[in-house]
């Protein structure tokens, strides 16, 4: 029997707080990303190296196995990981061209993308609070854009880049929503992780980046707070929501972001900002009524 996308049983509460605990998590991952050392290829390959081990202990624990994972679902997670690696790249490389709150807003234009993706694929329309839902969540993001409009010839190629990453996060996404309808959640992103960390080394080799930081308290943090922590808790939450909601809580992502860039490297933030932010919050406030 086929899932319905916008209307499934309700979630639990713990779904919920994992969906928004891990986009809480991966909002401050900029922020690490800027006071990191190493080059920014390479602090991705280090917050995926450093957390892989850690995401199959606890999938092991949880019942993952390697015997028990089909063919098919393999290729899906080789795939998935190459363009999680590519979406890692684009990102943090972008997030030093542009604004930490634009690069994380532009890398998630995966919010409209899973929207449009759930839409075909249900068939049917979001419901009247789903799309009040939608409306509040894009008015936000498109106020927390204006900034970033402004700046543009600064800031162009960066949010290029984010928009790029953006792309490659929403095939990410879906690939992962697939996995999950038959793995347990933390071997799936392990496996997928494993894959995108030999694709950040690589692309960090040849780039001519320094791979070893220095300093290793942000590639730590960033590895087990955005990667183990956050993506964890999201591919969690993939099979209880829809492709809506998935895609509205990921609009947390840059209001958080303009927070953390604000008290970290005093990007100004506007009354546009905030009231963005706020709008974004409601959004997510009216999804969780379905």
């Amino acid at each position: 029997m086929q899932q319905k996308i916008f209307h499934r049983q309700t979630p639990s509460v713990l779904a919920f707080v994992a969906l928004l605990a891990g986009n809480i998590a991966i909002a401050f991952g900029p922020l690490l990303v800027r006071y990191a050392d190493s080059g920014p290829i390479a602090t991705g390959f280090w917050r995926l190296a450093l957390a892989t081990p850690f995401l199959f202990f606890v999938g092991y624990r949880f019942g993952f196995r390697f015997s028990a994972v089909s063919r098919p679902t393999y290729w899906v997670a080789i795939v998935a990981g190459l363009f999680f690696g590519v979406d890692i790249i684009l990102w943090h490389i972008g997030i030093f061209q542009t604004k930490m709150a634009n690069a994380t807003l532009f890398a998630n234009c995966a919010s409209l993308l899973l929207v449009i993706y759930g839409v075909i694929v249900a068939r049917k329309m979001p419901s009247k609070w789903e799309s009040m839902a939608v409306l509040f969540a894009f008015v936000g993001a498109a106020l927390l854009m204006g900034q970033s409009l402004e700046l543009s010839p600064r800031h162009f190629s960066g949010d290029l880049l984010s928009l790029g990453a953006g792309l490659t996060y929403t095939v990410y996404l879906v690939l992962m929503m697939k996995m999950r309808q038959n793995t347990e959640s933390w071997g799936a992103l392990g496996m997928a992780s494993a894959i995108a960390a030999i694709v950040l080394f690589i692309g960090a080799v040849f780039a001519g980046e320094q791979i070893i930081p220095t300093v290793w308290w942000p590639v730590l943090l960033l590895a087990f707070t955005s990667q183990f922590f956050g993506q964890g808790c999201l591919t969690y939450a993939l099979p209880h929501f829809s492709p809506l909601v998935i895609g509205l809580a990921l609009l947390l992502q840059p209001a958080l972001s303009a927070t953390a860039g604000w008290l970290a490297f005093g990007e100004m933030l506007t009354a546009m900002d905030f009231t963005g932010s706020a709008l974004i919050m409601i959004a997510l406030v009216l999804v969780r009524k379905q």
